[in-house]
């Protein structure tokens, strides 16, 4: 079918059935609805009034679906062009005041999402979502990611999520955060980290 998938609409919360636009699938990968529905069902009412990143984010589709079941403010970090201007039109369609947008390379950002969070003496849940290593010149990004996760200092951290590759095999323990659980839906996983 063409041009499937080509918006979504949040699922739940006060902006739901808000319709966000989606970026070409060249551009970046968007997260199946059965994931999303997963991965909220999971953390329900624990996101409520929390601070939450997105990395990775594209569209925003997870960010927003945060805010609109009660996430108090959502960062987003994004590096491509076309997924930045989509992503800006819509946070337009639900709170632009509870969000912000760190544009450019995550693995250079994230250091600023962390100042945020050390001036407001917060910590956040993290939505870690890099684009499949099989796409051209990103062999390294699951290496790069992971040690990225390994430095966040966890008295910021309430949670990481990474939805990657099921093909992929995730250490126990990354830095100072063990595997919570990992959850699988075919090519896709969802796995949780938190520290002690």
């Amino acid at each position: 079918m063409k041009n499937k998938e080509i918006t979504k609409k949040i699922i739940s919360g006060k902006f739901k059935n808000k319709i966000l636009k989606l970026p070409s699938k060249n551009t970046t990968r968007t997260s199946k609805s059965i994931v999303l529905e997963s991965f909220f069902n999971t953390l329900q009412f624990d996101i409520v009034d929390a601070s939450f990143v997105e990395l990775f984010s594209g569209s925003g589709s997870i960010g927003l679906e945060a805010l609109s079941r009660g996430a108090k403010n959502i960062m987003f970090m994004e590096k491509n062009a076309e997924a930045l201007k989509i992503l800006k039109a819509n946070i337009e369609q639900t709170d632009p005041n509870a969000c912000e947008v760190f544009a450019g390379d995550s693995f250079v950002n994230i250091k600023s999402v962390i100042k945020v969070l050390d001036k407001n003496d917060e910590s956040a849940y993290f939505y870690v979502d890099p684009p499949f290593n099989i796409r051209e010149g990103m062999e390294n990004i699951y290496n790069k990611t992971i040690q990225m996760i390994a430095f966040l200092p966890k008295e910021r951290v309430k949670l990481i999520i990474i939805e990657h590759m099921s093909s992929l095999k995730l250490e126990d323990k990354i830095g100072p955060y063990n595997i919570k659980k990992s959850k699988k839906f075919g090519n896709t996983t969802l796995t949780y980290y938190q520290s002690n």
